[in-house]
């Protein structure tokens, strides 16, 4: 795609749109010259270049990626009208539009009927999800691995219920022993499953926890914020193909969330939520007097718990399904690329001197430290440190990023190592952009030598 290109046809469009309502004079108080904006935007540009190169493929930190161009286009177009998705007269076209990509990510995810909307962002759409769990079970705490995003144990703090972390197995994966002692307790009311935990990616057993939940009379909320479109990769051949066990599972799940802003190409902030009974929407019910006039059709706002939201961000992961679906052969090529570059990696940290594997990648995320003798954990986080920080300078930079693991985890993991410390600095990278595939030789050698030296 030429970017700048339809960058172009997106404003004139947008423009003949306008025209048809008939002309008008802008307000003085609005205008402002070219010459006053090219100064002001010189400042502006050169402030932005204070940013890690986050396109490049050099750069494997953070789950951090431009979204594509087609989503660009479709965030701009739409922008320049600005349809809020709140209600159907503040968007009407992008409220269709959001109703059909969500549908879609039901039908990725197995669902056969939804209840579902887009979020800011995941830590909402989770709060939304964790909200209802409330509302069906009053009362009664939410049960999560210790190695979930924070998010959750911030949000039952936010809604007054009770988190339960519960430990995790030596792949970072909730303990199924664990998680039936909490629920005998009769205290939980539902489980989160995270399906790409964000420090090391793990995978919790989804399709094991829905016969302990279902006989302890719990819900189970998966969230695959991170993870989800690696749905894609169950049952697939060759190396990305994914145990198609715990993706099946999900279809079975009360909840989902997934972060279209991550492995669905899109910028931030683009969030979704999704509810297997549509039943649940009566706990979003409300009126607002000024705005659900202009149809008798349910509005986004009615199963929301967000008001104003942009419809921009439906235009563009609409748009972006239209050409990449939520398919195998559509986003899953994109996912398979990363899948194997980080598998590589895996395979090459392994008959490294200098590094070594933390643990196997289960999907696009590894993690890895320097080799340091004596082994132990001060000795290894040192090391950490001074590989994220030397990686990013010098005339061939790498972008890396680091996780802490504590005792316990390096234990069940490398018991070898002594454990002189609570925990130890790791280093992980993050191969979400499918051009890393091409590029995990010359970030391998880069991080074996920064690890040499440190």
């Amino acid at each position: 795609m030429d970017l700048q290109h339809w960058l172009g046809r997106a404003t004139h469009a947008i423009q003949d749109w306008a025209d048809t309502f008939g002309p008008y004079r802008p307000h003085p108080s609005l205008q402002v010259d070219d010459d006053r904006f090219g100064a002001v935007f010189e400042e502006f540009t050169a402030r932005l270049a204070d940013n890690y190169p986050f396109f490049h493929p050099h750069y494997a930190g953070q789950m951090l990626k431009p979204p594509h161009p087609a989503a660009v286009v479709g965030h701009l177009t739409a922008m320049l009208i600005n349809p809020n998705n709140h209600a159907l007269d503040g968007g009407p076209a992008t409220a269709a539009m959001e109703r059909e990509a969500v549908a879609r990510l039901a039908t990725m995810f197995g669902y056969d009927t939804h209840l579902g909307h887009l979020t800011t962002s995941g830590t909402i759409a989770n709060l939304e999800a964790l909200f209802v769990a409330r509302e069906l079970h009053p009362g009664r705490g939410v049960a999560h691995s210790a190695d979930a995003h924070y998010t959750h144990g911030r949000m039952c703090h936010v809604l007054g219920l009770t988190s339960h972390p519960v430990r995790t197995d030596d792949r970072g994966r909730m303990d199924l022993g664990a998680l039936e002692d909490v629920l005998r307790t009769g205290e939980v009311g539902t489980v989160v499953l995270t399906t790409g935990t964000t420090g090391p990616g793990a995978v919790d057993p989804v399709h094991e926890v829905l016969p302990l939940a279902e006989r302890h009379g719990v819900r189970v909320h998966v969230d695959a914020a991170y993870g989800g479109f690696f749905t894609l990769l169950a049952g697939a051949e060759g190396p990305e193909g994914l145990p198609p066990e715990p993706w099946r599972a999900i279809a079975r799940a009360d909840s989902i969330v997934v972060d279209p802003h991550k492995h669905g190409l899109q910028p931030y902030g683009c969030g979704a939520v999704l509810f297997r009974d549509p039943e649940v929407g009566r706990f979003y019910l409300h009126d607002s007097p000024y705005t659900y006039f202009t149809s008798t059709e349910l509005h986004l706002g009615e199963i929301s718990l967000e008001c104003s939201r942009a419809g921009a961000a439906a235009a563009a992961l609409w748009l972006t399904f239209q050409l990449l679906p939520p398919t195998p052969d559509g986003l899953g090529r994109v996912l398979a690329a990363g899948r194997r570059a980080a598998l590589c990696w895996a395979d090459l940290i392994e008959a490294s001197d200098a590094l070594e594997l933390y643990q196997r990648p289960e999907l696009d995320i590894v993690t890895y430290f320097p080799a340091v003798a004596p082994a132990t954990l001060t000795g290894i986080d040192a090391a950490s440190a001074r590989v994220l920080a030397d990686g990013m300078t010098g005339p061939d930079p790498v972008f890396v990023s680091t996780l802490r693991a504590d005792r316990e985890s390096f234990a069940a993991r490398h018991p070898g190592i002594v454990a002189d410390a609570d925990g130890a600095r790791i280093l992980r990278s993050v191969l979400m952009k499918p051009e890393s595939e091409d590029h995990v030789e010359h970030l391998h050698h880069r991080l074996e030598r920064l690890a040499g030296c440190a």
